[in-house]
């Protein structure tokens, strides 16, 4: 504790470390990631635009379309920004402290995180736009393929688990101790209402895109400030939708199950689109907030280096619970399943892949600083509430301080839109992979795959406790980066078997794979010492984890010795 003292003294002291200076320095760092090491990957790939990509070669008008690179980078940003760089921060600084947080995300985003997402975007435009998994299947081989398609469906097991627990625990919050706040207000029920009405709202766009087709800026000057108005009603209506926590983790399920079922013109497209305003709009508040408000630092900078409960020290825990907000493997997928089918110039790669995950970086800092404006004691609730409170104090400053709760429930209900777009496309890709894997495309082989897909998370759901999402949190942000660093070798073997120059995605998938390996390892290891306590039930969360945590270690290893296996064999594409 000593040393931990030492370091908050000498940061808040004699350094002189304030808000806008640990953001300032972040975006300068930021900035120049992009523009000399993107730069290096991006020679390192001989992008050339005189070859025709697969948006060019294969446009269908569908999934194939040549996008302007600034229209596909906004697309592309909002698919990939869900809960993991607010939460997965959040959680850390509670753990850790904001320093090694904020040096794993900078560092962590600009050698790791955005040299995954941007390989994995050229490697699927060099394979016709084809997906990770059939990638892998071409260059490793079919057993190789099967591994990965299993360890692809339980990641996005987990992060429907993860993101659906932790967005119904924002559902369920209430308002403690803010000044001027009328009786019976419920924060958890604004945030639950404006959510459910955005949803509906996003619907009815759908619904008025499809029969009419007006113009894209008349549904923009309706609907987006109607989603403002939805946030201002769910606070006039704050106690309608007053359930447990485990029930808005159904309810949240089965609108996963309908969801990713429904046409995308119906809700996936319109819901997207809106929730790209709220995403940015998130982001201006954030920059206003940090350089304006006049906030302190109240956090410590470094806390300890083993933390209590699962979490535990902070090697390898810091890395996998930030998740997202450094590295993520889920990024590789939305890079490889519909990116790279609507990237118009290789070129457009950098700016989509890499700047896109440096932008994914930057919402984490602003995660970080909604966390380290509060004082120690006045930490409460989920990482969703937050940063809804952090975001909301940040708005206050356009809005005035009257308007605290319509500012509080939007910044929670950005959180959840982030969230809401994730889910139904992870439980479309869950869809997809057992439909791939059984061979079958009909609609009823589709929906017993999407029943599947969100029935295992329902038993995780219905079996953990109130705030069981930390339980599963570090289990999927583990399985989340150790699919980065097997996306890091589809591409490495690639690199190799094409004869280029491949030391820098093996390095970042070295250490990624040691993290991920060690952490799978001490779940497993606490999952073996809650088997021998006679006192825990055989279906509790943390003995599930560690039979989860050894198929993917597992299925992982499968991958890791065929990919040795071409290594070895110095094979040579034909």
């Amino acid at each position: 504790m000593k040393k931990a003292s030492l370091v908050n003294r000498f940061l808040l002291g004699s350094a002189g470390v304030t808000l806008p200076i640990f953001a300032g320095v972040s975006i300068v760092l930021l900035s120049l990631g992009y523009t000399f090491y993107g730069r290096f990957v991006a020679r390192q790939y001989a992008l050339n635009d005189a070859t025709p990509t697969p948006a060019h070669l294969q446009n269908d008008g569908v999934d194939f379309v040549p996008t302007k690179k600034f229209y596909l980078l906004g697309q592309h940003f909002s698919a990939i920004a869900a809960a993991g760089p607010i939460a997965g921060p959040i959680l850390a600084c509670q753990q850790f402290g904001w320093l090694p947080c904020i040096l794993w995300v900078i560092f962590g985003v600009i050698f790791i995180g955005a040299v995954h997402d941007f390989s994995s975007l050229v490697v699927s435009v060099r394979h016709r736009g084809h997906s990770i998994a059939e990638i892998v299947k071409q260059n490793i081989g079919k057993r190789a393929w099967l591994s990965i398609m299993g360890f692809l469906w339980i990641t996005l097991v987990y992060v429907i688990v993860a993101f659906t627990d932790i967005t119904a625990s924002t559902f369920v919050g209430r308002v403690e101790e803010l000044e001027g706040v009328q009786v019976g207000f419920e924060r958890g029920g604004a945030v639950a209402a404006a959510s459910v009405l955005y949803l509906l709202l996003a619907i009815v766009m759908g619904f008025i895109q499809k029969k009419w087709n007006p113009p894209l800026w008349l549904l923009t000057v309706i609907f987006v400030p109607a989603t403002l108005g939805a946030v201002w009603f769910g606070t006039q209506i704050s106690t309608w939708l007053l359930f447990s926590q485990t029930t808005w983790g159904m309810i949240i399920l089965v609108y996963c199950f309908i969801a990713s079922l429904l046409p995308v013109w119906m809700l996936l497209q319109p819901r997207g689109y809106l929730g790209g305003f709220i995403l940015y709009m998130a982001l201006i508040l954030g920059v206003i907030g940090i350089f304006f408000g006049g906030y302190e630092i109240h956090q410590e900078a470094f806390k300890t280096w083993n933390a209590p409960g699962l979490t535990g020290s902070l090697f390898p825990f810091l890395f996998v619970t930030i998740a997202c907000g450094a590295c993520s493997g889920f990024h590789g997928l939305v890079c490889s399943g519909t990116t790279s089918k609507q990237i118009s110039k290789e070129s457009d790669c950098k700016p989509v892949g890499y700047g896109g995950m440096l932008l994914e970086g930057f919402v984490a800092v602003i995660a970080l600083a909604t966390i380290m404006i509060m004082a120690p004691g006045d930490v409460k609730g989920s990482p969703g509430t937050i940063y809804g409170a952090g975001l909301g104090r940040f708005m206050t400053l356009l809005i005035g301080k009257e308007n605290l709760l319509f500012a509080i429930t939007f910044g929670a209900v950005a959180f959840s839109t982030f969230v809401f777009d994730t889910l139904d496309v992870t439980t479309r890709l869950g869809r997809y992979i057992l439909q791939e894997l059984f061979g079958r495309q009909d609609w009823v082989t589709g929906s017993l795959a999407t029943l599947a897909t969100v029935g295992a998370p329902a038993l995780f759901i219905l079996n953990a406790q109130e705030g069981g999402w930390k339980l599963f949190w570090v289990l999927f942000g583990t399985s989340n980066q150790l699919l980065a660093s097997l996306t890091l070798l589809a591409v490495t073997v690639w690199l190799h078997r094409v004869g280029k120059r491949y030391w820098f995605t093996l390095i970042p998938m070295i250490f990624v794979m040691i993290i991920t390996f060690w952490s799978l390892l001490k779940q497993i290891d606490v999952a073996t010492q809650q088997v021998f306590a006679t006192e825990v039930p055989a279906g509790s969360i943390p003995i599930i984890n560690g039979i989860v945590a050894v198929l993917l270690f597992v299925l992982a290893l499968g991958v890791v010795v065929e990919s040795a296996l071409i290594f070895k064999a110095q094979r040579q594409p034909s």
